[in-house]
């Protein structure tokens, strides 16, 4: 495959937040820092600050490169735990058996929407494809309780997983960006005075005209 097929695995995230916000950044190319990005990459910051460790039987590998050539996604992975037991991969100069545990980071509270969780299964696809192994669950930690939670790779959000990755390939080959639709997502989005989301609808347009 060739590297133009691959799309950022990030990108996930952000066509399943809004697929006009996908199209702005990665198509448009347009891309403007708030207070919620700056913190998120604050965060990741931290979490890719240190180098690769052992300790006991967890080792951890931050800034792992990944890539899913059935996602055709490519990326780097915050953090990748390796849980040392019965199962697993082998480690260079390490002894036993190591399950991946990937670990994505993510700034606020954890949230009801699966956008999150989407990234973090992309990224499990990839860890898969690229060490043979299956992998059940990862976490992600949130930054504003530092706390992690905990996520079960199972077949529903990996079909959505798939689907989401096929429909935002789709919108990348058409070069199409869709329209704005104003919903509370907007009020948090940092590309909201490039988008131009209609915050009312037509109907309360006219009324409004009408009262004039």
């Amino acid at each position: 495959m060739e590297q133009d097929d691959l799309l950022p695995l990030s990108a996930l995230q952000h066509f399943a937040y809004c697929p006009r916000q996908f199209a702005l950044i990665h198509i448009e190319q347009i891309w403007v820092d708030n207070s919620f990005t700056a913190e998120g990459q604050l965060l990741h910051q931290r979490a890719n600050s240190g180098e690769s460790e052992t300790r006991g039987d967890r080792h951890t590998a931050l800034s792992l490169r990944l890539v899913s050539h059935t996602l055709r996604l490519t990326g780097i992975a915050d953090v990748v735990e390796f849980h040392r037991g019965d199962s697993g991969v082998s480690l260079p100069n390490r002894a036993g058996l190591w399950q991946p545990y990937p670990v994505e980071y993510k700034r606020g509270r954890s949230k009801s929407e699966d956008w999150d969780r989407l990234q973090l299964c992309a990224q499990a696809i990839a860890l898969e494809e690229m060490l043979h192994i299956a992998i059940p669950e990862g976490a992600l930690f949130y930054g504003q309780p530092r706390r992690r939670e905990q996520v079960i790779l199972n077949g529903e959000l990996r079909d959505k997983t798939r689907r989401t990755a096929e429909a935002m390939h789709a919108c990348w080959q058409q070069r199409q960006t869709p329209a704005a639709v104003y919903d509370k997502r907007c009020e948090r989005c940092s590309l909201k005075e490039h988008c131009h989301p209609v915050k009312n609808s037509a109907t309360t347009y006219l009324k409004r005209m009408l009262e004039l």
